[in-house]
């Protein structure tokens, strides 16, 4: 079930009028955990035990590494990775169209199974979960709570990644009163209005960015769909975030917040810090760190940061690009850090523009091979980029359309301070009423979310 479809809606309408209501306040959990097991399991059902899989094979673990903590934690931690493994990477190995891939039937059911929608996100909840919990060293949690921190519905699929020491102490009877309603809205509509205008109309574009389609641009069509891409993906992402984060807010929970400006970072370590902040704070804490982080030298450090940033672009996916996606941010993050205090040293504003214009549009083309995980076709998009086109017949794209569509990605970014601040408080209700408009008459073709696919 889509976060855009009307089903949903209504979904979400039924799911929270029964939530408050006194005679069900004692089962709030289960009342979500049940919502959230058929949000799962409405367009693909047959997954729903693999889901159940997971939850009840990592509490199995952590009960035992309770006991025992250095046996079963890293036995739950190689659990769960190897159903991601299983699932995300068996496609490198096998054609799932063949009509029987081996003899023995389960094993062969198994292998035919989609990749299930959200396994990244839940997979690394889960080890969140072991790793937290057998930290503090208490008691066991109940399985229904576990179910709720693991399947909670506004982050199940594509996050924000939020942490056990976090989500379970907030685990407790909900009341109506002190629910944020106006800032669960405000959230919500903004997410909503990203996806939607933003997202959505920029991705009848991008589409173009697709092999053999790209073939079909001109050179400097190349170019402008890369930086519509960049935006996109933010207003995807992005809105995906905050719709999850209003809707946690309706039902008591505060998830993390997953993106902070990104795109005025003046460093790459900067950028990370505000692009899918829970993925960073989340790959820090139970990688970065256990391998050694910055504490054992140098090229120990910079070691570091290639095998974290290189298994960050394979948790996306298995293709080549993400690897190089992955592997390519790290090197800047290595080649950026001899420099970092000196460049920090040099403070005017000019300065800090050209910074952030050089982190931006090296973000941005890195992005190619984000978008085209297959490593032949990204380098065929980017060859492209530098020589002429030939094609007698290219593709028109709209650039007043392609402008009007990345606008509220600039503003957001170029004059949000203002009203973050409160200096522009009074400017609120017109500013969330032009985007309710807007994505109701402008809303772009249905798409699915792009982190979805993870």
């Amino acid at each position: 079930m889509t976060f855009t479809s009307w089903q949903f809606g209504a979904f979400v309408a039924i799911v929270f009028a029964a939530y408050y209501l006194p005679a069900l306040r004692a089962f709030q959990v289960q009342l979500l955990v049940f919502a959230s097991l058929f949000f799962y399991g409405y367009g693909q059902p047959e997954l729903l035990a693999l889901l159940a899989v997971a939850v009840f094979g990592t509490y199995l673990f952590l009960v035992l590494a309770l006991r025992s903590r250095r046996l079963w934690l890293p036995a739950g931690i190689a659990f769960n990775l190897a159903l991601l493994a299983f699932f995300k990477y068996k496609l490198l190995f096998i054609d799932p169209a063949s009509p029987s891939l081996v003899d023995f039937a389960p094993l062969d059911f198994l292998l035919k199974l989609p990749l299930p929608i959200g396994i990244s996100f839940f997979v690394f909840h889960n080890i969140s979960l072991l790793v937290d919990l057998t930290r503090q060293k208490a008691a066991p949690p109940s399985l229904v709570d576990v179910f709720l921190y693991i399947i909670f519905f506004p982050q199940l699929v594509s996050g924000p990644i939020t942490r056990a020491e976090m989500f379970m102490p907030q685990i407790k009877p909900k009341y109506l009163a002190d629910i944020p309603l106006v800032d669960a809205a405000k959230w919500t509509l903004t997410g909503f209005f990203f996806k939607l205008y933003v997202a959505n109309n920029l991705n009848e574009m991008t589409s173009y960015m697709s092999f053999p389609l790209y073939e079909t641009l001109q050179t400097q069509d190349r170019w402008l769909l890369v930086f519509l891409y960049s935006y996109q993906i933010y207003a995807d992402f992005f809105g995906y975030s905050a719709i999850a984060i209003g809707l946690g807010l309706l039902f008591g929970y505060r998830l993390p917040i997953n993106f902070d400006l990104p795109y005025i970072a003046t460093s790459f370590s900067e950028f990370w810090t505000r692009w899918h902040i829970s993925l960073s704070n989340w790959l820090r804490t139970y990688l970065y760190i256990p391998l050694g982080g910055n504490r054992h030298g140098v090229w120990r450090t910079y070691l570091n940061l290639m095998i974290v940033m290189g298994l960050g672009g394979l948790w996306h996916g298995a293709g080549l690009g993400y690897l190089m996606w992955g592997l390519l941010h790290g090197l800047l993050l290595v080649l950026e850090r001899p420099l970092l205090a000196r460049l920090a040293a040099v403070d005017f504003a000019a300065f800090r523009v050209a910074r952030m214009t050089v982190v931006f549009f090296c973000v941005t083309m890195l992005w190619i091979f984000f978008k085209l995980p297959n490593f032949d076709h990204a380098v065929g998009y980017l060859a492209g980029m530098f020589t002429p086109s030939t094609n007698p017949n290219p593709t028109k794209l709209f650039y007043s359309l392609a402008l009007l569509y990345s606008l509220p990605v600039m503003i957001q970014h170029l004059g949000f301070r203002p009203l973050s601040e409160g200096r522009l408080r009074w400017a609120e209700p017109y500013l969330y009423g032009s985007m309710a408009a807007l994505m109701y008459l402008e809303a772009g073709p249905d798409t699915s979310f792009i982190y979805f696919q993870f």
